[in-house]
């Protein structure tokens, strides 16, 4: 808008404030980006481990940059030091900014004291990826728990993160959990803060 306002004008993107901008993208057009990059890397492996293993990596970095910018944003440059704050981060702020809506659910596993479980019911980067017979369980999930390591692991709560299907009875997609088992250490360290 002309005239509106006193809107202080950039020369250069690099002198422009590290504020809230505009936080959607267009869903074609991220489809769109993603399917790419799964197709281009597809063409790059052999089996289905690599090619989950390479969007892991792909998310990896993604993750790396979103804590970057999130605890700049949101927590005036602070990070969180406990599991349970970094977890509820994840799975509320920095899922909202990724997707556009907090996580389905957030669990403590059952069996192991180590993991934790984000489920999704259908989670965006599953939504438009059709999967061919000859690839089973390929999930694109992979990507996702990329992106929560690279969070975590630059937050300095080092884990292992690999996204399951779950089949949901009366539904037709399994919904999508992404496994977190934390690194003995993390443990240690959250017993001695108490």
């Amino acid at each position: 808008m002309i005239g509106v306002g006193k809107m202080k004008q950039y020369a250069n993107v690099l002198d422009r404030p590290l504020s809230k901008g505009k936080q959607e993208v267009s869903l074609s057009a991220f489809a769109f980006l993603f399917s790419e990059l799964v197709q281009y890397n597809q063409t790059q492996v052999d089996n289905i481990a690599e090619l989950e293993r390479r969007l892991e990596d792909a998310g990896y970095a993604v993750g790396a940059r979103v804590l970057e910018l999130l605890c700049h944003r949101e927590k005036g440059n602070r990070r969180e030091t406990r599991l349970l704050g970094i977890l509820s981060f994840i799975h509320s702020t920095v899922w909202k900014v990724l997707f556009g809506k907090v996580a389905d659910s957030l669990e403590k596993g059952t069996e192991h004291e180590d993991e934790y479980m984000i489920s999704e019911k259908e989670l965006l980067v599953n939504r438009f990826i059709s999967i061919p017979k000859d690839m089973g369980a390929f999930n694109c999930g992979a990507f996702v728990a990329g992106i929560v390591k690279g969070v975590l692991d630059n937050a300095g709560f080092p884990a292992v993160v690999t996204a399951h299907f779950v089949p949901v009875d009366g539904q037709q997609r399994p919904r999508t959990t992404i496994l977190i088992k934390f690194a003995e250490e993390v443990l240690r360290r959250e017993a001695r803060l108490g």
